[in-house]
């Protein structure tokens, strides 16, 4: 049969977790990648160490889309327990592989898609001495079935193997075995597809990498400057850090070879946070790694940084909640509890990545905004854009100097003296709402101050007195107000005489920005706004303004942007319609679009009735 369409398809592969098929999905995406074409890969894994079920769906896309696909195109069924169900997940007319060593029940066939079997079990049986190994070498077998169906050329896959385990060329040959028997069987049982046809790109993806947004954030703090990590392990933040101790040791050390760095792993998330309060307080760039749970515990914390006004950054990786929820799904409902984390008022700086190169970046520049700021600084991640591989172009460096902002060394504070001024820690002195700030190890006699997350004044003595206590509240909020000067503004995409616009952020760009190309064919044409920070800018009011009405996509049950997006401008809430997705799923196009013409038709449907109303209304 002649395969239909070139380099568009999706690729599940449903697996139980534990046998050792992340390696073969990976050398999988690896080769498509390899050949040149667009792809990316969404890993939907259990929170359990092994038996459940898992689902790593590849899509490849001639228009570069990197979204999850709408639909399955083929389906690689070997697992058991869930094969009922996956049967029913691939589309019709799609392609189910499955392991044909055993005859497959009749509950497990199905009318309209096309069924292809390879003797996996019975393969490594022969090939594969006995041993725990069988199990993980049985899916290299269906990457070799794959790679003959859909045109992987086998040196591709050689080549992968090779970048893969370079320096263990008995796992390199043990892995090539299996998946050439794949592909032998598959060849020679005569099996064909009409779905797609794989076909490589010379130069395709010349200069790309392949990365997850954790690894990306990682090499972005320590290019920031990070020198002082304190964390505990949790899903799905805990890459990011064990990056952090990847990477650390080959890019900070000094010229004696000395690390200048220090990786704490705290007894829980309560005391890494407390760590690295004091070490922003002590003069160091510091950071943490956690999820919802962790940054719940953390709160106190948070709240006495957020007071005593010490620098700091949290790399928050959204997992599905409430309570211990989903741990291994994405989603992104921790957005109010980051911008208001903590008792009384608290407002926070919180930026939002949505590709590798802008988590590299923005992980660089959250240090900077932490200290000219002088407050807790939030990178707000999702486990779709943490821990999924995404193809990328190589991450870019921008050598600024770091803005250690209002930094006062012994010079300065001498400089103040001869001005009639002094040293005042919480001291308001150029209106902005930022004060100055001393570190450990100033020697100047006027430079100590006592750091208290109790009621102080402007010199950081103890007050319980009311009216210092309001005016340090009210400075705080100017310090936030003076922040919007400085927080990523928004990437804009604005048509002339378009009424309608959609805002979103994080790893729902991608599939808004095929969302909107899907709706722009339908006749309805859209503006765009790619949401970096909060607090939200005056360039997020006027892109309101400018609409009718603004679609604002995010993962959640009950609209948290949205909700401060009203808060700031109560009077335009009216335009804000939500497009809300938190079934735990990296996003799909369809269910945008879906959602944004729903809406649409009810809105015409209330004007026609509206109309009509008025009509019988004048007869």
């Amino acid at each position: 049969m002649e395969a239909t369409a070139t380099n568009d398809i999706s690729i599940c592969i449903a697996t139980e977790n534990g046998t050792g098929s992340a390696s073969a999905n990976t050398i999988l995406f690896k080769a498509i990648f390899k050949m040149g074409i667009p792809c990316s890969s969404k890993n939907m894994f259990p929170s359990n160490i092994q038996g459940l079920p898992t689902w790593y769906q590849i899509r490849a896309s001639a228009d570069g889309y990197m979204a999850r696909k709408d639909v399955i195109d083929v389906m690689v069924m070997f697992n058991e327990a869930t094969a009922a169900k996956d049967i029913y997940r691939v589309r019709d007319g799609g392609l189910i592989l499955y392991d044909d060593s055993t005859p497959l029940p009749a509950n497990l066939k199905r009318d309209g898609v096309q069924y292809v079997g390879v003797s996996a079990n019975k393969l490594v049986q022969k090939i594969v001495p006995a041993s725990p190994l069988r199990t993980k070498q049985r899916n290299m077998v269906y990457v070799g079935a794959l790679a003959y169906l859909f045109g992987i050329d086998m040196e591709t896959i050689k080549d992968v193997l090779q970048d893969t385990f370079g320096k263990k060329p008995v796992v390199i040959e043990s892995n090539l075995i299996c998946i050439q028997a794949g592909f032998d069987q598959v060849k020679e049982n005569g099996h064909t597809q009409k779905i797609a046809r794989l076909v490589a790109i010379p130069n395709g993806n010349k200069g790309k990498i392949i990365t997850e947004g954790n690894t990306a954030c990682a090499l972005g703090a320590i290019y920031g400057g990070a020198s002082v990590v304190a964390w505990y392990p949790i899903t799905p933040s805990s890459s990011l850090a064990e990056a952090m101790e990847q990477y650390l040791p080959r890019l900070r050390k000094d010229k004696s070879g000395k690390p200048t760095y220090a990786i704490v792993q705290a007894e829980d998330e309560i005391a890494s946070a407390s760590m690295i309060v004091g070490a922003g307080w002590a003069g160091a760039r510091a950071m943490t790694a956690t999820s919802g749970p962790g940054l719940s515990l953390m709160n106190e914390s948070i709240g006495l940084a957020y007071f005593v006004e010490t620098p700091c950054v949290f790399f928050i990786i959204q997992r599905g909640g409430p309570s211990t929820g989903l741990p291994t799904r994405t989603q992104q409902a921790d957005i109010q509890l980051m911008y208001y984390a903590s008792h009384g008022d608290t407002r926070h700086i919180v930026v939002f990545p949505h590709d590798m190169r802008s988590c590299f970046d923005l992980a660089r520049r959250s240090f900077d905004l932490a200290e000219r700021l002088q407050t807790p600084v939030f990178v707000a991640l999702d486990l779709d854009l943490g821990m999924n591989l995404w193809s990328s172009e190589p991450l870019k460096l921008e050598r600024e100097p770091f803005d250690r902002g209002k930094r006062l060394s012994p010079d300065d504070i001498e400089q103040l003296k001869q001005q009639g001024k002094r040293f005042r820690r919480y001291f308001d002195l150029d209106g902005d709402g930022i004060p100055y700030r001393t570190v450990p190890g100033n020697s100047h006699p006027s430079a100590a101050y006592f750091a208290r997350g109790s009621g102080h004044d402007a010199d950081a003595r103890y007050s319980e007195d009311e009216k210092d206590y309001k005016e340090t509240l009210d400075r705080l909020r100017r310090k936030f107000e003076t922040a919007r000067k400085y927080v990523p503004k928004p990437i804009i995409e604005m048509n002339e005489g378009v009424k309608t616009g959609i805002i979103c952020f994080g790893s729902s760009f991608e599939p808004v920005r095929e969302a909107r190309d899907r709706l722009r064919a339908s006749g309805l044409k859209t503006n765009h706004l790619l949401l970096r920070a909060l607090p939200l800018t005056e360039e997020s009011r006027k892109f309101l303004t400018a609409h009718e009405v603004v679609y604002l996509v995010e993962q959640n049950r009950d609209g948290q942007m949205a909700s401060i997006f009203k808060e700031e401008w109560p009077e335009l809430a009216s335009k804000i319609v939500s497009v809300l997705i938190y079934d735990g799923l990296p996003v799909t196009t369809l269910e945008v679009v879906r959602q944004i013409k729903q809406h649409q038709t009810e809105a015409r449907k209330e004007v026609t009735e509206w109309q009509e109303r008025r009509l019988t209304a004048s007869i």
